[in-house]
């Protein structure tokens, strides 16, 4: 069945008399609920699938317009608007609103902002005992750029049927070029009282990548730009930031309001249109119109808000958000059709980047109306078996609106680019440098690009080459391996490790319940886990100071993870780990002999045999899904990580007995206007008596790179505990103080502060002072000691920073306020990283 031809109309608005563009007229086609709004630069935008032949344009203050259109084409219209001076005397606000004195006292259109206020929970689902509904959604991305650079692209060029699919109708100057297309059809099942939202998904269709990019992991990443709008929340989050909305409770004091219009429907409904502009215009706020029933149930009828180009978001241009409301059988109404379109590019003036278009749609709307009990028990997300391998004749007849050519192309162009052969040699090395890894054959994989070179004051020189299975060879097992080899010490080091998926599903993909072991021979800095640092990565071989102490690593390790769809999870395992100093570090005891002299002797290894437990409940996790790795997303939602070890003495070699227990409690928290802060709270506990290499050895960094999880000032080793708490705070402004200064504000920058804290102790059964026993603390080269407990005051560190330098960059200047006396410290430092992200 062919898809039907979009009409498209585009073009310019000013007015007739003093050519001025303006901004916010309503384009719509009549009889559909299609429309927009001409933006700052009197520009609009307005495509249908549906059989339309006319346009009209309205706008307070002036005469409305109607103009014929051509089904199925593409046209241009410019129009210029004439005065209307009958309806001019019926409007209380006229004129240039920058003349008038704004005020919320007495204000009319304030006052119809807190009626919606106060009537927004009567006015949501969640209000209703039951809610049903079908849900279509259609995400789609695309590159842009003027249509002579897309056909003088030498990497496009090979693909002729690629570049004669642009779409030159939806971005006004530019043409979009589809890359990515996803479908859905989901059935929604709500219910109060147990608190219930089931969805099950009938259909889910998108492009396919082949082997060299995750479909489902850029599915994920876009789900995560594109979340559901929800006007009737306080806070919007789109692309990762959030925005007030204009009914929020605090939406008065960040709004200007005007009342413009009312507005009568084709059914007689009442409308108000409601028109709204933020305070500031670098805040993270909308501008745009509300049309309001003003029957006394205060509903949001219709919704068009675009975020001004004032407005700092990093790598978006545009920003636009359409929502349409239709009644329900009680006269309140829900939401009909979402439409969110975001352009996205490198610079403000650059031809090139990608546009992202999200729209869904809803049928089949019941209210109160309960289904079988059965449908609201089980997981929460339910995919049909055949869900994704449905025929096309399923979504002709299902789709809510059918796809235009361009769209319906994206899925056999991308089909056909992915089996040519000079298309897969580009991606392989395209994947090589953004993922670190190089397609040896279609199952392994050689890596990490970025360890293959590295350098360290034990090693010297340090050559590494390693290499993992991919999903081609199995989704069930995944083999990895790495060999080293250090110039300066002459030793080889080595990794070799497996997992094995206990479902049918790939190792990381969620739910996960796999076996994993491994074993490896390497050094070490101590106290820096390898989950937050790796060490032979070439950019974190530069160090200040001193950074000669290391240990040589042996270990042994199994264990196993299981993760329920709740997003609890637990892994058990057992590790067996020989540890040995290297470079200047030494293991040594001090004893006194009975003539009253100190006698040393030297320990050349250490060795543990340790149980370990993990308990993890990440609530409302959502995941950046690849084939061979996944990325958490941080949401609003807590993560609590629990973790306990013990340790077993003559088990394996192993010397001694002790447990530990170590709660971590991570939130994102959302501060609206004011940004966000991420917050860690950590805390442990160490039972037993041990020497100080199976303390707590907190996380140092002597790199230049900024580590968020990291004591940025803090030197290795410099201090251990076996009791701590800690408490770290990472809060980005958005913009909030830097948008509101004149220059400062074009450059785009994000302002950062952080401030981490941090508590300890050690018993006095762990002081090597009091136990000769135990392994003496560390010193240097002239017998001063390096390592420290924190038993006199905290160690407290904190730094501002600013962000969006060439859109991903970041710089902090780190102040440290504690414990200066200690040998080769900093005070202040200058520490940078690079951090994709919105």
């Amino acid at each position: 069945m062919a898809q039907m031809p979009g009409t498209s109309v585009k073009g310019t608005v000013t007015d007739a008399q003093s050519g001025e563009t303006l901004i916010g007229v309503s384009v719509f086609f009549p009889g559909t609920s299609t429309g927009t709004s001409t933006d700052l630069d009197g520009n609009f935008v307005l495509r249908t699938n549906q059989q339309v032949d006319k346009v009209t344009f309205s706008y307070v203050g002036y005469k409305s317009v109607t103009m014929p259109v051509k089904p199925g084409q593409e046209q241009v219209i410019n129009l210029k608007l004439g005065s209307d001076a009958r309806q001019l005397k019926e409007v209380v606000v006229t004129g240039d609103r920058r003349k008038v004195k704004y005020s919320n006292k007495n204000n009319p259109a304030v006052d119809l902002i807190r009626e919606i206020v106060a009537h927004r929970e009567q006015n949501r689902p969640q209000h209703y005992d039951f809610v049903q509904y079908q849900q279509y959604e259609k995400t789609q991305l695309s590159l842009t750029n003027t249509p002579e650079k897309f056909k003088r692209n030498p990497l496009l060029r090979p693909y002729g049927f690629v570049t004669d699919n642009l779409d030159t109708t939806v971005v006004q100057g530019k043409a979009l070029l589809p890359f990515f297309m996803q479908e859905e059809l989901t059935e929604h099942y709500l219910r109060k009282n147990p608190e219930t939202h089931k969805t099950i998904v009938q259909a889910e269709k998108k492009v396919d990548f082949g082997e060299f990019v995750d479909t489902k992991g850029v599915g994920a990443f876009v789900k995560n730009i594109y979340q559901d709008i929800d006007i009737y929340q306080d806070n919007i989050t789109i692309v990762t930031n959030q925005f007030l909305s204009p009914i929020a409770n605090l939406a008065p004091t960040f709004y200007k309001y005007w009342l413009t219009d009312t507005v009568t429907t084709e059914t007689g409904q009442q409308l108000a249109e409601l028109s709204f502009i933020p305070r500031n215009p670098t805040s993270f706020l909308f501008t745009g119109k509300l049309f309001v029933t003003i029957d006394g149930k205060y509903a949001v009828q219709r919704a068009e808000m675009f975020v001004d180009k004032t407005v700092s978001i990093n790598w978006v241009k545009d920003l636009r958000v359409n929502l349409d409301f239709e009644p329900n059988g009680d006269g309140r109404f829900h939401l009909s059709k979402s439409e969110l379109q975001a352009d996205f590019g490198l610079t403000r003036n650059s031809d090139a980047g990608f546009y992202g278009e999200r729209t869904v749609s809803y049928r089949d709307y019941k209210i109160n109306e309960p289904a079988p009990d059965p449908t609201y028990e089980g997981e929460r997300v339910v995919r049909q078996e055949q869900a994704a391998n449905l025929a096309e004749s399923f979504w002709v007849a299902n789709r809510h609106q059918a796809l235009t050519a361009v769209e319906a192309n994206t899925y056999t162009n991308i089909d056909s680019l992915t089996n040519l052969r000079s298309f897969k040699r580009t991606m392989d090395w395209a994947t090589a440098l953004v993922a670190g890894y190089k397609r040896l054959g279609p199952n392994v994989e050689i890596g990490p690009l970025n360890a293959f070179y590295s350098f360290n004051p034990v090693e010297g020189f340090r050559l590494r080459f390693g290499g993992r299975t991919t999903t081609t060879f199995s989704k069930k097992i995944m083999l990895d391996t790495y060999a080293a080899y250090g110039f300066k010490d002459e030793k080889w080091k080595y990794y070799l490790g497996g997992t094995y998926s206990l479902t049918n599903r790939s190792i990381f993909e969620f739910p996960v319940r796999a076996i994993r072991a491994n074993y490896q021979r390497d050094t070490k800095i101590p106290g820096q886990d390898l989950q937050f640092v790796q060490e032979d990565n070439f950019l974190l071989s530069f160090k200040r100071g001193n950074n000669d102490k290391w240990l040589y690593n042996e270990t042994y390790n199994i264990d196993y993870l299981h993760e329920f769809e709740n997003h609890f999870s637990y892994r058990i395992g057992f590790r067996n780990w020989r540890q040995s100093p290297a470079g200047t570090l030494q293991y040594q005891r001090v004893a006194s002999t009975e003539d009253g002299e100190e006698s040393t002797s030297l320990m050349n290894n250490l060795t543990t045999s340790e149980a370990q437990l993990e308990l993890r409940w990440a609530p409302g996790e959502q995941f950046f899904q690849g084939k061979v790795y996944r990325t958490p997303v941080a949401n609003r939602y807590p993560v609590f990580t629990l973790r306990a070890s013990a340790g077993f003495k003559d088990l394996f070699n192993g010397q001694y007995d002790y447990q530990q227990l170590n709660l971590n409690i991570y939130k994102r928290v959302f501060l609206s206007q004011l940004g966000y802060s991420d917050v860690v709270l950590e805390g442990g506990y160490l039972f037993g008596q041990v020497p100080f290499p199976l303390l707590s050895i907190h996380r140092a960094n002597q790199t230049y790179s900024y580590q968020i999880q990291s004591y940025n000032l803090m030197n290795f080793l410099e201090f251990v505990s076996d009791q701590y708490a800690s408490v770290n705070i990472d809060h980005c402004f958005n913009g909030f103080i830097f948008n509101k200064i004149p220059l400062v504000k074009k450059t785009r920058l994000r302002e950062f502060a952080t401030v981490k804290v941090l508590y300890g102790q050690v018993r006095d059964e762990n002081l090597p002072q009091n136990n000769p026993e135990l392994l003496q603390f560390p010193v240097d080269a002239a017998g001063v000691p390096i390592t420290y407990t924190l038993e006199r005051k905290p160690y407290v560190e904190a730094s501002v920073g600013v962000g969006n330098i060439f859109n991903f960059f970041r710089v902090d200047v780190v102040r440290r306020f504690s414990y200066l006396e200690h040998p080769n410290v900093s005070e202040i430092g200058i520490r940078g990283r690079f951090k994709f992200d919105f």
